[in-house]
């Protein structure tokens, strides 16, 4: 047991891009059995995915000094909700501009280890006929996809919700890895005003944990996302509270799974007060809160968290992840940004052709300032007005 175990956790060297370019050819699932006593009949069986050695190293790339994750994976949806905000109607030729001029920021990949993709993207081109997988292979940026179907509600709950997409996500894993994708991303929600109830926690937890066993079957990294939404009059402690029972149930079935914790990233919410709540706590009160719950909930073996921004400002959101990157932490302490990152860019760009350029620079600076972070070096000098903006959305549906 020894032997194997080092033998699947043995540090890797991060992913070298020849590696995950596309056109890679598929392999097939295997499954290597280890037993923890081979002559006893009812033995502990744990199964590890052929890609375990693959995983941890797209995982550690990934979770890179002063690099993070672009989340630009929102559903047409929820684009063409972004469009609509410039002024832009949702089509398919205005969303391929948008995603263009956000995967072609020359120098991105300095800042950006990550980008999360909507289907659509991952099989879409740049408007210059490029795959735009191919752009971000050329960035040394990891292509991730979105393979939840979305929020409906919980039956028997507390007016809650529940993610579906598990049904068909064996193949539709296997192909997005085909196409050149190396990590998952499934968001699923917890809302405080409701419970959360017992019920909607454990529906959640054990969503997350076989989407991840499965993701990691056909050689994705899993970004495990269960959402506290900031919804909400209640204090800090409150949110505390919530968390640590939902990250205990997480890595209680993230276990039960046989999830191999090297091999996955999280992306958890901060711990903050409610939106509504009258008072805002310091970017300190907010490291020491989230600090306090991975260091309780989080095992150290898991090499990367990408925070959510969920709604806070642009410089919010970075002020709060520079204040936990203070003092060295057990993992890559990071972000995995959407709203945070692309609403300058956006407002910026309106778009018009002329202004795509000053959207890029708008995008690296909000990049290079999360990097900043990241190290712990971000000062906050010079931002402006509109990165101070709020962009909290009362139920935001991705």
């Amino acid at each position: 047991m020894a032997s194997a175990s080092a033998t699947l956790l043995k540090s890797s060297p991060v992913l070298d891009k020849s590696e995950w370019i596309k056109g890679q050819t598929l392999r097939q699932p295997s499954v290597s059995v280890v037993r923890c006593n081979p002559t006893t009949p009812s033995a502990l069986t744990v199964r590890a995915s052929s890609y375990a050695d693959e995983l941890v190293k797209t995982a550690k790339t990934v979770a890179s000094p002063g690099r993070g994750i672009l989340a630009m994976d929102e559903s047409n949806a929820t684009c063409g909700k972004r469009l609509a905000s410039i002024g832009l109607e949702n089509t398919e030729a205005n969303r391929q501009a948008y995603r263009t001029l956000l995967v072609t920021v020359p120098g991105l990949g300095q800042y950006i280890s990550g980008a999360i993709l909507f289907e659509e993207t991952l099989y879409q081109s740049t408007i210059d006929g490029k795959k735009i997988i191919d752009v971000l292979v050329e960035q040394n940026i990891v292509p991730g996809i979105k393979v939840d179907k979305g929020l409906v509600p919980l039956a028997g709950s507390n007016d809650e919700s529940w993610c579906q997409g598990l049904d068909g996500l064996a193949s539709r894993t296997a192909a997005y890895y085909q196409q050149g994708a190396r990590f998952a991303k499934w968001r699923t929600v917890v809302s405080i005003p409701n419970g959360p109830s017992a019920l909607a926690v454990k529906e959640a937890a054990w969503g997350l944990a076989r989407y991840a066993a499965i993701s990691q079957d056909n050689g994705l990294v899993p970004i495990v996302e269960p959402e506290i939404l900031l919804d909400g009059e209640h204090g800090i402690d409150r949110t505390f509270e919530v968390a640590q029972k939902v990250w205990a149930e997480v890595f209680f079935y993230l276990a039960e799974n046989n999830v191999l914790f090297e091999g996955i990233l999280l992306k958890p919410s901060m711990v903050t007060p409610g939106a509504e709540h009258k008072e805002r706590a310091t970017p300190q009160q907010v490291a020491e809160y989230t600090l306090n719950l991975l260091h309780r909930r989080i095992p150290p073996a898991v090499p990367g968290i990408m925070f959510l921004s969920g709604g806070q400002s642009e410089v919010e959101a970075t002020l709060n992840l520079n204040a936990m990157n203070q003092s060295p932490n057990p993992w890559h302490v990071s972000f995995s940004y959407a709203r945070a990152l692309q609403n300058t860019c956006l407002k910026t760009w309106g778009g018009r052709p002329e202004n795509v350029k000053a959207a890029q620079e708008a995008l690296l600076i909000r990049a290079k300032a999360n990097s900043l972070a990241q190290f712990g070096k971000y000062t906050g000098e010079g931002e402006s007005e509109e990165a101070k903006k709020e962009l909290f959305v009362k139920g935001y549906v991705y």
